[in-house]
């Protein structure tokens, strides 16, 4: 082989290096962007996780707060009613003012509630609903469709969209019939 042979052969292993680098250099950028899009698609998820989170305990921060609170509610409707069928105070002429008093506690707790979005579950006379309401009794009566709730026992509430409490509630149900053959 001669000199400008050899040379000719090291020219070219040297380009076919330099292209070989180049591939590979093409490849690492390849794999490098990739992974920056990876890495800018889990920093993207991870602050809206963030978002998220703040903005549930913005909502809900209050959330072990407001359920213990409606026990109060509770009392105070409880207080009522027990004063008005004492027998010892239905006599006292300063009975209602003690009631009125009481009833003024009783709203700014219910306004409160309703600025902190807690709102009372309605279901009387509505279908029972497992989600919201919790079935404490059946109760017998043909004149109402089965499955209906036709008593409350405890009042349920929703802070938003969350269950913060559910209604305790009596079910109807449809009497049964009883044959002629049962009861001879």
């Amino acid at each position: 082989m001669t000199k400008s042979e050899e040379k000719n052969k090291v020219e070219s292993l040297k380009e076919k290096d330099i292209k070989l680098n180049d591939e590979s250099a093409d490849d690492k950028l390849k794999i490098i962007e990739e992974k920056l899009l990876r890495l800018m698609a889990e920093m993207e998820n991870q602050r809206r996780r963030f978002e998220k989170e703040r903005q549930e305990a913005y909502d809900f921060g209050g959330f072990n707060l407001a359920k213990e609170s409606l026990s109060i509610l509770d009392n105070l409707d409880r207080a009522i009613t027990s004063f008005k069928n004492d027998n010892v105070l239905k006599n006292s002429k300063d009975l209602d003012k003690f009631i009125e008093g009481i009833n003024i506690v009783k709203k700014d707790l219910v306004v409160i509630f309703k600025k902190n979005n807690i709102e009372p579950i309605e279901c009387i006379n509505k279908k029972f609903d497992p989600n919201y309401q919790q079935a404490m009794l059946e109760v017998e009566d043909n004149t109402k469709e089965t499955g209906i709730v036709v008593q409350e026992i405890q009042r349920g509430y929703m802070m938003g969209n969350r269950l913060l409490r559910p209604s305790l509630v009596g079910v109807n149900k449809k009497k049964e019939e009883k044959d002629a053959k049962t009861d001879k």
